[in-house]
C-alpha cells in the first residue's frame, strides 16, 4: 500500500498562471487600438451604446480568432471544405480557449426546418419509433418528413475480375407525405394575380414582380418559345396553348440562339417563389406571394407532413405526429413514463434535451413548430440547448444579448443559466444592455463613448459597482427608471379583434385603441405576436416592422437599402447633364478593376483569402471619370463617405438641396443613426442598428397604424429614451402605434397596456389585463407584468 507524504505544494503551478484572455491593439471595424484583459472562468459583460464596437471586439475578434486557430489544426485537405477565415485586425491575442458562439441570427428559413430538426430531438424520436412503434414500418428514415420513398430496379455492372451485369432492385421507405412533399401545406395559385388575360404577352400581360418584357429568362422565353402566339390575348389561347402556357413539362428550346429550358408558368412560379420561405422574402415579393398564393393545410396528412404509414405506427396510442405536435413539456412527461430497457440510453438523451427546453423557458414550443417562425430571442435560446448539458469545460461561451425577447420574469432564469455555465469552469462573455443582466457580471468592459466613428474605445473596465460610480454613458444610465405618465392620451377610435385563435390564443376578444401608444406585453410564448401579427388585418394603412433580419451583401449600404441613393444619383445626373447609372458602384460607374467593390479579393484555397484596396480607384469604388462630376463641390464617393448628420445639412440647403434625399436623411437621424456613414456596408452594422434602419425605411410608408415588434432590441439604455421620443412624435402626428415589448420603460410610457398570459403556451393566450400603466401598477401582484412594472417604477 503506497503512502503519500503531504508535502507543501508550491504556491502556484505555472499552468495556473494563464488566467487572462489578453487582447492588444484590436482594430476590427470601428475599434481604435483596443487593449483589454478578460479574466477566464468568470462572467464578463460588454456594454456600450448600439454601434460602439461590442460585437466587433467579442465576436469579430476574440471568437473569430479562436475559430480560425481551431480550423488551422485540421489538415489542408479538410480545411479545403471549411469556410476560410481571415485573421482579425489585432496585434496580440493571448490565452484564447475554444469559443462557442450563440448569436442572434434567426434560424433557417427553409419551410422544412422545424424546432425538432434544428435541435436533433426529431432524430432521437425517429429512432425511438423505429424501435418501439407498432406496426413496425421501417428504419428511422421511414418516420422522417424530409425523406421521400424511393424504388428502383435495373442492371448494375460490378467491375471485379470478370465484368458482370447483375440485376438489382433498391427501395427506401421515407416518411414524407407525397402530396405536400413534407411541407405540411399546399399552395393554390390565383392566376389573375400572375397575368392580365385581356392582354397578349407582347403587350406586357405578366404582373409578376421583376418580370420585365426585356428579360429573356422570364417573359422572353414564353414570347419566343414557339408554343404560344405572343401577340394573341391570353384569354383567346386554345386549349393546347393554355396547357403549354401553364403546365408544360420542362422542355429545351432555343431563344435568340441561346439554349434555355421552357417550363409551364405554374411549376416555374412554384420553383422560383414558393420553395422559398415567405418570411425571408423582400417586402414587395412577399406582398405578391400573399396575394397570388393561398396556403392551406395539406388535406392528405392534415398538416403533419408525414405519410400515412408513419402516422399509423404508434407507441401506446401516440404516433410520431402526435408527439411532435405536443407542447415540449407534455412530451417530456410522456417520454419519462416510457420504461423500455432496450432503448434506455436513447430515452435518457431525449429526456435531457426535452428537459433543457423547459428549463430554458421554451417548454411551450412544439417540435413541429417551423424554425422560421421563432423570434430572435427564441432562436437564440434554442441554440443554447445543445450546450446546457455539455460535459465540456474551460470553453469560452459568447452570447449576443441573450435576454432579447424575454419578459423581466424570465430574465432571472436566463441569468441562472449563464452563471451555471460559468460555475462549470467556463469563460462566459456576454454582450448586453439590460441592467438585470449586467448586475450578475464578475467583470464589465464598457465601450464607447459614442457609436460608429465616435466609439471603439474602452471607457471602463472593472466591477458593476465601479461602472455605476463611473461617469460613462452606461454608468450614468444604469439606474435610469422611466416614470409613469401623469396623463394619458384619449383614443380616437378602436380596432376590434373578435374570437382570435391563432396558435395558442383562446378565442380572444379585445379592442385596441387607436390614436395612442398601445403596448402589448406578457411572458415569452403568451401569444403577443399571434394576437398582433395574426389578428390585425394586414390592410392598407398598417405598417408592420417585425424582427426579421435585413438581408444585404457587402455591396448594400444604408444609402441603397433606404432608397436614398436614387434621389442622390438623379441630383448628380441633373447637375452634370449625364445619366444616373454613372453614379452607381453596381452599374456603369463602377471601377472596372474591382467591379465597384473597392477591394480586390485573392482566393487562396484553404487559406484565408486576402482583400487588398483597389489601386486604381483607391477604394472609392468609382471610375476616375465619374469622380470628376461634382454636386455642391463634392463628388459621389465623398457624399457616400459622409455621416447621416453631415449629409442632412448638405442636402438640406444650398446648391445640393434635394428634398427627397433630405426627407430620408431626417428619418435616419430621427431613429438615432446620425453617426452612420451613407456608404458603410450593411454587413458591418450591429443588430440594433439594422433594426432601426428598417424602422426608418418603414416610417416613410403611408400608414395610419404602426406595429412594432420589440423596437428596443439591441438598444442601449440611453437610446431607449430617444426611441420613446420617436414613438411620441409618431403618435402626436396622428398615427396609432402598437408595440410588442418587454422593456419596462416602454410599458411605463404607454397610454394603454394589454397584458397576455398568465403563462406561456397552453397556459397563456388569454387577456389578463387591459388598462393604463398606472392601473397595472395599482393591480400589482395580480399579473407577472404588473409585479415587475411596480418594482421598476418603485411603487
Amino acid at each position: 500500500m503506497a503512502t503519500r507524504a503531504d508535502t507543501q505544494s508550491p504556491a502556484l503551478h505555472v499552468a495556473d498562471s494563464h488566467g487572462l484572455i489578453r487582447v492588444h491593439g484590436a482594430r476590427e471595424n470601428n475599434l481604435k487600438d483596443v487593449s483589454v484583459e478578460i479574466p477566464k472562468r468568470r462572467l464578463t459583460v460588454f456594454t456600450g451604446v448600439s454601434g460602439s464596437g461590442k460585437s466587433s471586439l467579442v465576436f469579430d475578434t476574440i471568437a473569430a480568432e479562436s475559430q480560425r486557430l481551431i480550423n488551422e489544426t485540421y489538415s489542408a485537405f479538410v480545411q479545403g471544405f471549411m469556410p476560410t477565415l481571415a485573421r482579425p485586425e489585432v496585434d496580440v491575442l493571448d490565452g484564447l480557449t475554444t469559443a462557442i458562439s450563440v448569436d442572434q441570427q434567426r434560424m433557417g428559413g427553409d419551410p422544412r426546418s422545424t424546432v425538432g430538426t434544428a435541435t436533433d430531438a426529431n432524430a432521437m424520436l425517429r429512432i425511438l419509433f423505429s424501435r418501439l412503434g407498432k406496426p413496425h414500418i421501417g428504419p428511422p428514415g421511414a418516420y422522417s418528413f424530409n425523406t421521400a420513398s424511393v424504388k428502383a430496379s435495373g442492371a448494375i455492372t460490378v467491375e471485379r475480375g470478370d465484368r458482370k451485369a447483375v440485376k438489382a432492385t433498391f427501395s427506401r421507405t421515407g416518411g414524407m407525405c407525397t402530396h405536400c412533399e413534407g411541407r405540411g401545406k399546399v399552395s393554390d395559385i390565383d392566376l389573375t394575380q400572375l397575368y392580365d388575360d385581356s392582354k397578349s404577352i407582347a403587350e406586357g400581360a405578366f404582373t409578376i414582380p421583376g418580370w420585365k418584357s426585356d428579360n429573356v429568362w422570364t417573359v422572353g422565353i414564353y414570347a419566343e418559345s414557339g408554343f404560344l402566339d405572343p401577340n394573341k390575348p391570353i384569354s383567346r389561347f386554345t386549349k393546347q396553348e393554355m396547357q403549354d402556357f401553364l403546365h408544360r413539362e420542362p422542355t429545351k428550346v432555343k431563344v435568340n440562339g441561346v439554349n434555355l429550358t421552357y417550363e409551364g408558368l405554374i411549376p416555374k412560379i412554384q420553383k422560383s417563389f414558393l420553395s422559398k420561405d415567405k418570411e425571408a422574402m423582400q417586402p414587395h415579393i412577399r406582398a405578391f406571394v400573399e396575394r397570388a398564393v393561398t396556403f392551406t393545410t395539406c388535406p392528405e396528412c392534415d398538416g403533419t407532413r408525414l405519410s400515412e404509414g408513419a402516422r399509423s405506427s404508434k407507441i401506446g396510442k401516440i404516433s410520431i405526429a402526435d408527439a411532435c405536435a405536443m407542447e415540449i413539456r407534455d412530451l417530456a412527461e410522456w417520454v419519462r413514463e416510457l420504461k423500455e430497457p432496450s432503448v434506455a440510453p436513447l430515452l435518457t438523451a431525449l429526456q435531457g434535451t426535452l428537459d433543457s427546453f423547459t428549463e430554458i423557458g421554451l417548454g411551450y414550443l412544439s417540435l413541429d413548430r417551423p424554425a422560421g417562425t421563432l423570434s430572435g430571442g427564441e432562436a437564440q435560446r434554442v441554440k443554447m440547448i445543445r450546450h446546457l448539458g455539455s460535459s465540456l469545460t474551460d470553453v469560452t461561451y459568447v452570447f449576443d444579448e441573450p435576454t432579447i425577447g424575454l419578459h423581466p420574469h424570465d430574465i432571472q432564469r436566463m441569468n441562472n443559466l449563464l452563471l451555471r455555465l460559468r460555475d462549470k469552469g467556463n469563460t462566459v462573455l456576454v454582450v448586453e444592455h439590460k441592467p438585470e443582466a449586467i448586475a450578475i457580471a464578475d467583470h464589465v468592459v464598457d465601450l464607447g463613448p459614442g457609436a460608429g466613428t465616435e466609439g471603439g474605445t474602452v471607457c471602463f473596465e472593472g466591477t458593476v459597482e465601479g461602472l455605476r460610480a463611473s461617469d460613462t454613458v452606461t454608468g450614468r444610465h444604469l439606474d435610469d427608471r422611466a416614470a409613469l405618465k401623469e396623463t394619458v392620451r384619449t383614443p380616437t377610435g378602436q380596432l376590434e379583434i373578435r374570437g382570435a385563435k391563432a396558435n395558442n390564443l383562446q378565442r380572444v376578444d379585445v379592442d385596441i385603441p387607436l390614436g395612442v401608444l398601445t403596448v402589448v406585453t406578457g411572458v415569452a410564448g403568451s401569444g403577443k405576436s399571434s394576437l398582433v401579427h395574426g389578428s390585425i388585418p394586414a390592410a392598407e394603412g398598417v405598417v408592420s416592422v417585425d424582427q426579421a433580419p435585413i438581408r444585404g451583401s457587402r455591396r448594400s449600404n444604408p444609402a441603397t437599402y433606404t432608397g436614398l441613393l436614387d434621389p442622390i444619383r438623379k441630383a448628380f445626373a441633373k447637375a452634370n447633364g449625364v445619366k444616373p447609372a454613372l453614379f452607381s458602384a453596381n452599374s456603369e460607374g463602377a471601377c472596372p478593376n474591382c467591379n465597384g467593390a473597392g477591394v480586390i479579393y485573392t482566393d487562396l484555397a484553404m487559406m484565408a483569402g486576402v482583400a487588398t484596396t483597389c489601386e486604381e480607384c483607391e477604394g472609392k469604388r468609382f471610375q476616375a471619370s465619374v469622380l470628376e462630376y461634382h454636386l455642391g463641390g463634392r463628388d459621389i464617393s465623398e457624399v457616400l463617405a459622409m455621416s447621416v448628420t453631415e449629409a442632412e445639412a448638405f442636402f438640406g440647403a444650398g446648391e445640393a438641396r434635394t428634398p427627397a434625399a433630405h426627407k430620408i436623411l431626417e428619418r435616419l437621424a430621427d431613429v438615432g443613426l446620425g453617426y452612420l456613414s451613407l456608404g458603410q456596408p450593411l454587413t458591418t452594422l450591429s443588430g440594433g442598428e439594422r433594426q432601426r434602419l428598417k424602422l426608418a425605411t418603414h416610417m416613410g410608408e403611408k400608414g395610419g397604424v404602426y406595429v412594432l415588434d420589440e423596437p428596443t432590441t439591441g438598444l442601449h439604455l440611453a437610446d431607449v429614451e430617444h426611441l420613446l421620443g420617436l414613438l411620441d412624435r409618431l403618435v402626436d402626428s396622428g398615427k396609432s402605434v402598437i408595440v410588442i415589448e418587454h422593456h419596462q420603460a416602454v410599458m411605463a410610457h404607454a397610454d394603454w397596456i394589454i397584458d397576455l398570459g398568465p403563462g406561456a403556451g397552453h397556459d397563456g393566450g388569454r387577456i389578463v389585463f387591459e388598462g393604463t400603466p398606472a392601473d397595472l401598477v395599482a393591480a400589482g401582484a395580480a399579473t407577472l407584468t404588473g409585479e415587475h412594472l411596480a418594482a421598476y417604477v418603485g411603487a
